[in-house]
């Protein structure tokens, strides 16, 4: 089939058990692009293993067209079932310049087939553990997503869009993702170093609740952090005991942990509201804008105003050069 110059041919594998909601983020965002441009940019080609999928019956990816990027659509969380002929067909499109966007559990066989290895990828934090003893030589991180050469890897549900939204601004530029954001109503394009949130009864289980409702006094206590002595009268413990908890459990001291959420909470601040630097500090316990400043650059190696600058880099896009453009195809 003839394509024109222009044209970027896609292809959705849709796994068994796939999540509905990753493909349609992906179309959407996709055909979206299609119709600002008033061309097909994008051709779509939906394809499964065994030609059914959730979308019903389509065809069959041994006898798809060839592709310039691949998205690798799974579930959430799924079990790990190998499938040979699958990963074989991965690695010879890989080595043929193919593009690939593995999404949820799109990683597992591009994982089994060894494609992985070596790189930073992520998954859902439910089952990065399994997956590191199951895959150790990938190198699996907590964030949204991670990008390695022609490899992207997302965690899935909402981070599927922000992965979508790198890579279209990569493909055209920012004011095309910025626009694409807008009309989505996606508050704001989330860099892949925003680490996903895993909640602590998932890390140390339910037989620690002293140490639960520690971490909860912390989060709800952040303009105004409790001292070590009140953090461990208010939960009955002693702070000996207390710290002997945390650093069994959290590998981590109280005043650190502390600190760290507070300085989490700053950057997600500074990141997504227009509140100022001197603002944000004292909103996350800080009694000096110096001090805030100090500890923030010693933390993520980098200043709050430049956390800010970052931001707003990312998101608002430098110039809007062709927004009247997209704004009158619209219309």
């Amino acid at each position: 089939m003839s394509q024109s110059q222009d044209s970027h041919s896609v292809g959705l594998l849709i796994l068994p058990h796939a999540s509905l909601s990753h493909y349609g983020q992906i179309a959407e965002l996709l055909l979206h692009t299609n119709r600002v441009f008033e061309h097909p940019k994008y051709r779509l080609q939906a394809m499964s293993v065994g030609g059914n999928c959730v979308l019903g019956k389509v065809i069959n990816y041994l006898d798809s067209e060839r592709v310039d990027t691949l998205f690798v659509i799974g579930d959430l969380i799924a079990s790990n079932e190998t499938d040979t002929m699958l990963e074989r067909w991965l690695v010879q499109q890989t080595k043929m310049g193919v593009n690939m966007l593995a999404i949820g559990t799109g990683i597992l066989p591009l994982a089994n087939a060894g494609l992985l290895n070596g790189k930073r990828s992520c998954c859902h934090w439910s089952v990065i553990e399994k997956l590191r003893h199951t895959f150790p030589k990938v190198l699996w991180t907590h964030q949204l997503f991670e990008q390695e050469m022609q490899l992207m890897t997302c965690a899935g549900g909402a981070s599927t869009t922000d992965l979508m939204l790198a890579w279209l601004s990569q493909q055209q530029d920012l004011d095309m993702a910025a626009h694409l954001s807008e009309w989505f109503l996606v508050e704001r394009m989330r860099p892949k170093d925003t680490q996903q949130r895993i909640p602590l009864k998932a890390r140390i289980g339910t037989s620690q609740p002293k140490l639960i409702e520690a971490v909860t006094l912390m989060e709800t206590n952040i303009e105004e952090p409790l001292s070590p002595d009140d953090l461990a009268y208010h939960v009955g413990l002693s702070r000996r005991h207390l710290e002997r908890l945390f650093k069994k459990h959290l590998d981590n001291v109280p005043s650190r942990f502390y600190l760290q959420l507070r300085l989490d909470q700053a950057r997600q601040m500074l990141r997504d509201t227009d509140r100022s630097i001197v603002e944000v500090g004292m909103a996350c316990g800080f009694s000096s804008a110096s001090h805030f400043s100090t500890t923030y650059r010693t933390h993520f190696n980098l200043t709050p105003r430049q956390e800010r600058g970052r931001a707003t880099h990312v998101e608002l896009a430098p110039s809007w050069n062709h927004s009247v453009v997209i704004q009158r195809r619209l219309d």
